[in-house]
């Protein structure tokens, strides 16, 4: 069961037992907040190769299920699916794939009877990822309710929400943020205790079909307290991971968001990927995002449902799939990213070869190199016509590197430890001892 997988702890894991791909997810989750030792971690880490997650998306439950085994095969420790509660908005509804995405309108959070399917249909596709050795994380839509409905609903009425601003004009005013209607959703009042106690039995349903954590939508949309004071202990409660959408480019901001005791999605590096695989300056890179100052609890992605990819889109999956923190890889369009070779190459080299901290190697407007520390070094080079190359100091010293791209030819340290690293135009390489 899920429960006596993931809440191992980390004596057990000091023992030598065996490690799995969904407690791997959990062990990096939860580092730094309830105290791994780092002889816990570095097993952790040892078992298989840094985690990285799967935005399973539009499609009903039955269709994730029937494709799971293939997720579980590239190499996927994760899914990520859209919120399972009763919400409004169809198919019907729909102008196209992601237009606009299902279940952010919540109806009433005591049924799971969904657009994408049944209670006992979710229930079957928890169970089947955890068959396969995948967590499954759950959207958790909690600021606010459906539109078209007043503030009607079967378990809210109109003293349960914020009455204060209206719609949302000035986004530097935390409070209307806070308090305001997203996009004239009805934004529901979490510091009233019957709010909060239907919150509670939101989150406890969706841990009892067995998922493993909440992914929870608009974050910066309710204040920090509430996470630190009750969402996250109601989730340690459960037995639950989270991560947040902090929809922002600040990393102050998103850290603090953090702080209160969960994982974000790395929002500030998003910004920065969008600029440099569209051609932009590699340089800015280096100390990039949360992901720069705390690599445990950051959630790196090229896209979402929310946001397009940068024009580079292959070259900004092979930095994000190669840094640390968990990367979150969406699938827009069906299969298409679990049949792009190129990216499951990439998955595979993370699954493989990617462990230890990232020291950058080389910088330039069209060329970076950065070492996974004595586990993989990786060139990226954004020029769209001219190789670039460089002679770059690493961990090893007399090593043949091959490269696991696929993309060029074997190199070789010397004694003093440098190496000549050349890419291809928009291309990458993936450096580890054969």
């Amino acid at each position: 069961m899920a429960g006596n997988i993931t809440h191992q702890n980390s004596n057990s894991l000091a023992r030598g037992d065996t490690v799995s791909r969904r407690w791997l997810l959990k062990g990096l989750g939860v580092v730094g907040t309830v105290g791994l030792t780092a002889a816990a971690t570095d097993s952790v880490r040892a078992a298989s190769g840094d985690p990285v997650a799967f935005q399973y998306f539009h499609e009903t439950w039955n269709t994730i299920t029937s494709n799971l085994s293939t997720v579980a095969d590239r190499g996927y420790d994760a899914v990520w699916i859209q919120a399972p509660q009763k919400s409004g908005l169809t198919w019907a509804d729909q102008g196209g794939r992601n237009d606009p995405p299902l279940g952010y309108q919540p109806i009433d959070f005591t049924s799971f009877e969904s657009e994408f399917g049944t209670e006992a249909e979710l229930r079957t596709l928890i169970d089947t990822a955890h068959n396969h050795g995948i967590e499954v994380y759950v959207d958790c839509v909690m600021n606010h309710m459906a539109d078209g409905n007043g503030y009607e609903f079967p378990r809210f009425s109109y003293s349960d929400f914020h009455h204060c601003c209206g719609g949302i004009d000035d986004w530097n005013d935390p409070h209307e943020v806070k308090n305001g209607e997203l996009l004239g959703l009805p934004d529901l009042k979490q510091e009233s205790s019957y709010v909060r106690g239907e919150l509670y039995n939101y989150m406890q349903k969706i841990a009892a079909v067995g998922a493993d954590g909440y992914r929870y939508d608009a974050a910066k949309h309710m204040y920090p307290s509430y996470f630190r004071d009750y969402a996250n202990p109601w989730a340690d409660e459960f037995g639950m991971e989270r991560v947040a959408e902090v929809y922002s480019g600040s990393v102050p901001y998103v850290q603090e968001y953090i702080d209160t005791g969960m994982n974000a999605f790395d929002y500030p590096l998003f910004y920065t990927v969008s600029d440099v695989f569209s051609g932009g300056d590699m340089s800015t890179l280096q100390g990039a995002g949360v992901k720069a100052q705390d690599p445990w609890h950051a959630w790196p992605f090229v896209d979402n449902h929310d946001q397009n990819g940068p024009d580079q889109y292959e070259l900004a999956h092979a930095h994000l799939l190669t840094m640390e923190g968990c990367p979150v890889v969406y699938n827009l369009y069906p299969d298409w990213i679990l049949n792009n070779d190129a990216i499951n190459t990439m998955v595979k080299v993370r699954k493989n070869h990617c462990s230890g901290e990232t020291h950058w190697r080389h910088t330039d407007t069209d060329l970076v190199v950065y070492e996974r520390y004595n586990n993989l070094l990786v060139g990226l080079n954004n020029n769209t016509t001219d190789w670039r190359s460089s002679s770059v100091y690493t961990s090893w010293t007399d090593t043949v590197l091959h490269d696991y791209s696929g993309n060029t030819d074997d190199v070789s340290v010397d004694g003093d430890g440098r190496v000549e690293v050349s890419v291809p135009p928009e291309g990458w390489v993936f450096y580890a001892p054969t």
